[in-house]
């Protein structure tokens, strides 16, 4: 009942965000996300007897979320000192592998107890590619009208495709696919979750034009609609989220796992904490961005 109470304030609350914030507004959200995404991954981290760079995992994290903002937002770029822009374009994720070993290779230096210095900086790195820099593609795309409604089928396929693999696992699933990782997901269940996300991708992009509209920007700035994206290609994307979304969800659960740990906090009743609910989009949301990127099936064309 928890979890059924908790997902009824919560959805509600993301889709309000997602529509109707203002770009700041909801970038700070996406900055708390973060934040809180990253204490609990660092705790993970230290059940592995691993002692993390925490205050400087925090500061890297928050720069990629305001570094995308900025790449976003031209007045914000053009109100600040030049000095502090320049700093946020450093930590663009678009340099973010090679800046890595920078930002926490010289601390490392400094440490007294060098014995798992490596694992440290290593998993302190793999968290600011892990979290933040996959929900900064939020904020880039919710500057576009064209990837905007990517992030609707995102949220929605992960949604209705976890709730289709709990009910029909749950009935028939008979099948384990991952008896180590998590002894209670099924074939039967992930297949089923594939079939709901396709569904729910296919309808998205057939009123994507009407989905387009509820966004806040597409009357404020004056955007037409946008052009109707291939049933192929919706059809793809349906299978692409749902199968990145279910190894991100095994992805999070084997590092609990290993760290002999249930659940990652206890911020979000009967859900866990708030990595538990974000884990599937960690790894949805780069894949949903490369595959429109790559194939640039939602090209936007003005149209007015």
């Amino acid at each position: 009942m928890k979890r059924v109470l908790t997902a009824v304030v919560l959805i509600p609350l993301v889709l309000l965000v997602v529509f109707k914030a203002p770009l700041w507004l909801f970038t700070l959200v996406i900055a708390a996300v973060v934040f809180l995404a990253l204490r609990e991954y660092l705790n993970i981290v230290e059940a592995y007897a691993i002692q993390p760079m925490r205050q400087l995992t925090y500061v890297a994290g928050l720069l990629v979320v305001f570094a995308g903002f900025m790449q976003c937002d031209l007045e914000a770029r053009f109100a600040l000192p030049w000095i502090v822009v320049e700093v946020f374009q450093f930590f663009s994720i678009f340099l973010l592998p090679l800046i890595l070993p920078l930002v926490y290779g010289i601390p490392l230096v400094f440490r007294k107890d060098l014995r798992q210095g490596l694992l440290s900086a290593a998993s302190c790195a793999f968290a600011i590619l892990y979290i933040p820099a996959s929900l900064i593609l939020l904020v880039i795309m919710r500057t576009d009208m064209a990837l905007s409604v990517l992030i609707v089928v995102i949220l929605l396929c992960v949604w209705v495709g976890d709730i289709a693999a709990y009910y029909v696992g749950r009935s028939i699933g008979r099948h384990r696919l991952a008896r180590v990782v998590s002894p209670n997901k099924t074939w039967e269940g992930a297949i089923a979750s594939i079939v709901a996300s396709v569904i729910v991708s296919f309808f998205v992009f057939h009123y994507q034009q009407q989905v387009g509209h509820f966004f806040r920007e597409s009357q404020r700035m004056g955007w037409g609609p946008v052009p109707l994206a291939s049933r192929s290609h919706a059809i793809v994307l349906g299978i692409v989220v749902n199968i990145a979304a279910q190894f991100g969800d095994l992805f999070e659960s084997a590092i609990k796992r290993g760290a002999n740990i249930k659940d990652s906090g206890s911020l979000l009743p009967g859900h866990g904490g708030v990595l538990d609910r974000i884990d599937a989009l960690l790894f949805a949301i780069p894949a949903v961005w490369y595959y429109a990127v790559l194939t640039r099936f939602l090209q936007w064309q003005n149209t007015y």
